[in-house]
């Protein structure tokens, strides 16, 4: 579930172009909205469901026992319970600063509803008006959930060794409300007899394991989803002391938690743990809110040309009224397009922002955009070449060989008027102008081994752009 609530949205009719980190009214280009997950306090499982799993876990417990293959004799002293590392990381081959926020803590107020307190007296958690109380962590996916989701980007891991002791996969995984559907899901018993019950997970994700199997700390076993009742892809994250379910587990201390007397984590996160989930350029509006469950549309880019609109976005987790958020654009040279504050207005779990800026590209190589939040600070690197990618394929201009030692040729049908090499800060190198009777030839002989970018002008004032290497 979501709700917007965006700034007002002002076009700037008047940007003046080429100046280092000038003035700007930076709120009139400027989108920001919320993301608020599972709004209207959807529970995780019915209390039907919920029975038929303690049922499920108990008699597999039992099985095992007369297998003699249960790992963990529950009337053996076991020790201390486990230390927790967190349960879900970005998979390999993605590049967010962050996957993740929380939408709910456990609720230790018994009554209801909406009489809320978490485990640090807060009420960033829920209850409902039949009475049920929230008994787990809801760690939900974000920015571009489903899209995360689709790519497996954010995977479930054991937070603690322990034994599969009971498991589902095969149910439908896209859902948006409840809707009575049975989650898919993995539950683990610990070395103490704890067990920690892992939710929502995406269909067809579910580790291989069998019941009986045994999982360490850090292995994945599945990737986060919607299955069950459930409004958007998150992790259920549910512990209780033993298979008797007599006794639900906060993983986090607090001064309002008695259900445990110590932390369960290896390293406690903060209560807001406010840092930034990603710093993106896209080449239009991302489309973060269509309809659920819809793949969002990221519009992501990396390439501009210097006449392009660019939209500068930026996400955050956990964000607190009056903290400030530093934002800079940086040149190739290492100059400010822009560098300015912003202070947070609204305490949120999540929310973005972006601003959008065209015609204000003066030199092409390698740009930066950066944010920097609560001690951290992101930085997403972006080109800008005179053409865009999409320009430079239409025309059948060639340079070779590349890369180049002592000379660069350029074939092309058109007449050119000129070609000029820029380093990677947009410094110009070399700048040659042609004839009619010229060959299209330059000599780089002298120019240091690295990247440079070529650019070609013809007659008819066509441009088009090439990465050249210099051995």
């Amino acid at each position: 579930m979501k709700s917007i609530f965006p700034l007002p949205l002002l076009i700037c009719l008047v940007l003046f172009p080429f100046y280092t980190a000038k003035a700007q009214d930076f709120k009139s280009v400027m989108t920001s909205a919320e993301y608020v997950f599972n709004e209207n306090k959807i529970p995780c499982l019915t209390e039907a469901q919920r029975d038929a799993i303690k049922t499920e876990t108990q008699n597999n417990i039992e099985a095992l026992k007369r297998q003699n293959k249960l790992a963990f004799n529950e009337s053996n002293n076991r020790g201390s319970h486990p230390l927790f590392i967190w349960p879900i990381q970005q998979a390999a081959g993605f590049d967010y600063n962050n996957t993740w926020s929380i939408s709910g803590y456990v609720d230790h107020n018994s009554a209801y509803p909406n009489q809320l307190t978490d485990y640090n007296c807060g009420t960033r958690t829920y209850d409902s008006a039949n009475g049920y109380n929230h008994q787990g962590v809801d760690m939900y996916l974000w920015p571009f959930s489903w899209k995360q989701m689709d790519d497996n980007q954010t995977e479930i891991i054991a937070a603690a060794p322990g034994q599969i002791i009971a498991k589902g996969d095969g149910e439908f995984d896209r859902s948006c409300n409840f809707n009575n559907n049975v989650w898919n899901a993995v539950y683990v018993q610990h070395n103490d007899g704890s067990i920690a019950w892992y939710g929502h997970m995406k269909n067809g994700s579910v580790t291989t394991k069998n019941v009986g199997d045994m999982v360490d700390t850090g292995e994945v076993i599945g990737i986060v989803g919607s299955s069950g009742n459930s409004t958007g892809p998150h992790l259920h994250f549910e512990i209780y002391t033993n298979s008797s379910y007599t006794q639900l587990i906060d993983p986090f201390m607090g001064d309002c938690n008695d259900m445990n007397a110590t932390s369960w984590w290896q390293s406690q996160i903060p209560y807001n743990d406010s840092g930034i989930s990603a710093v993106l350029t896209h080449d239009n509006a991302p489309d973060i809110f269509p309809p659920c469950p819809t793949t969002e549309t990221p519009n992501t880019s990396d390439n501009f040309s210097t006449d392009d609109t660019i939209y500068f976005a930026a996400y955050f987790k956990d964000q607190v009224a009056g903290d400030i958020i530093h934002f800079s654009i940086i040149k190739p040279d290492n100059s400010f397009l822009y560098d300015w504050d912003l202070t947070v207005e609204t305490t949120a779990s999540s929310w973005y922002y972006y601003w959008y800026f065209s015609d204000m590209y003066d030199q092409i190589g390698e740009w930066k955009w950066q944010a920097t939040y609560a001690g951290e600070t992101v930085t997403h690197s972006f080109n800008i070449s005179t053409l865009s990618m999409e320009e430079e394929t239409i025309e059948s201009t060639r340079i070779y060989p590349n890369p180049a030692t002592h000379n660069v040729a350029i074939k092309t049908g058109k007449t050119l008027e000129s070609a000029t090499i820029y380093d990677v800060r947009g410094k110009i190198i070399k700048s040659v102008y042609f004839n009619e009777n010229s060959i299209y030839n330059l000599d780089i002989s002298n120019i240091s081994k690295g990247m440079y970018f070529l650019t070609v002008v013809s007659i008819e004032n066509e441009q088009e752009s090439f990465k050249l290497i210099k051995d």
